[in-house]
């Protein structure tokens, strides 16, 4: 197995860290951070390179908040230099396991997303008659960081790298203790409780580093399961197959596995069901011939839609927003068979902003 050393100068060479901060600003300019970080541009990026360099870098603590939809999650943002060091890192070891993902790994990756993931649920949708469903129980905060961090160093080589890898994982460690239940596993003694675990939601390395964590997990069900019709986005997956008989037995199998992962999938929700019933798959019910957006998705939106109406009256902003979430919406939903509801939901009378 190839291993990879003499990375880290990569990772704090003044051009990658440049490229970083672009990224990292990226849709964000008008942020108050991200224009106190660009005034003094130069120096910044300066300063930053010598701590990783000098491997003095310290993250610093992150602001956390609630979102609600699609359920409540606790999200946690790293201070903005923190981001363009989470960058740096990305650029240079995210293409060493690139190459070794499965292709039907849909999230956080160049090229794939949401809608490429719905595709290929419907054309598996269309050449199999069964599917099992599963998603992982409370993933990124369950997520185990020795193992996390022995991966890592299955492949990476180089002590610098691996430092600042650390570095960002502990700054992380913690965030999310609040949002988990713990569970023992086989072999488990009372400190199994204080091991390090969760990555914060939010954090471009989180994302990363949950596709890194599951891709044994992918690897197993391609490679031992031998199952040819298999997809995941994040901690949701499908498996497809036309004997139920066989999913069932994957099922078993896929529990043991994620065990020795230290997850544990939602039981409840763990199915197989018939395609012809619809798959429930991010916001969506996918049939082989069609695809309708969940019911409790557009009762949600326009529930929004009507708040964003209401504020619009308030200043040209507000409207400008109005504007960008329907349009969004309208990009998002257009991926299934939604003409009728786009109608019905954009037909909306915006009021005319009040001036004062």
């Amino acid at each position: 197995m190839k291993t990879y050393r003499h990375l880290y100068p990569e990772v704090w060479e003044f051009e990658n860290l440049l490229l970083a901060y672009r990224k990292a600003r990226k849709g964000k300019r008008g942020k108050v951070y991200v224009a106190a970080f660009e005034r003094q541009q130069e120096e910044e990026l300066f300063a930053l390179q010598a701590d990783l360099r000098g491997k003095t870098y310290q993250p610093g603590a992150y602001h956390s908040f609630f979102i609600h939809e699609p359920k409540k999650r606790l999200i946690s943002a790293a201070p903005f230099r923190d981001r363009v060091a989470h960058h740096a890192l990305c650029q240079v070891i995210e293409p060493i396991w690139e190459a070794r993902f499965i292709d039907d790994s849909y999230a956080n990756r160049i090229g794939k997303g949401t809608h490429r993931a719905l595709d290929r649920a419907t054309q598996f949708a269309r050449r199999y008659r069964y599917f099992l469903q599963c998603d992982v129980r409370q993933f990124f905060p369950s997520i185990d960081l020795t193992i996390l961090r022995s991966e890592l160093a299955h492949r990476i080589a180089d002590p610098g790298v691996l430092w600042l890898c650390d570095q960002i994982l502990q700054s992380g460690q913690g965030v999310l203790s609040e949002e988990y239940s713990l569970v023992y596993f086989p072999g488990d003694d009372l400190f199994a409780a204080n091991r390090p675990r969760g990555l914060p939601i939010g954090n471009l390395t989180s994302q990363f580093l949950a596709n890194v964590y599951l891709n044994t997990f992918d690897q197993f069900v391609k490679r031992e399961l031998k199952c040819a019709a298999y997809l995941r986005y994040v901690d949701d997956f499908l498996l497809f197959s036309d004997d139920p008989r066989t999913l069932l037995a994957w099922l078993g199998a896929i529990q043991v596995k994620m065990a020795s992962l230290r997850l544990t999938l939602h039981e409840e929700s763990a199915r197989i069901n018939a395609v012809a019933d619809g798959i429930p798959f991010l916001g969506f019910r996918i049939y082989p011939d069609h695809r309708r957006v969940k019911r409790r998705k557009v009762i949600h939106y326009r529930r929004k839609v009507r708040h964003l109406v209401d504020e619009a009256a308030e200043s040209f902003e507000k409207q400008a927003h109005l504007k960008a979430s329907l349009l969004g919406w309208v990009n998002h939903v257009r991926h299934g068979d939604t003409h009728g509801l786009q109608r019905s939901t954009l037909n909306i009378r915006v009021p005319a902003v009040r001036l004062t």
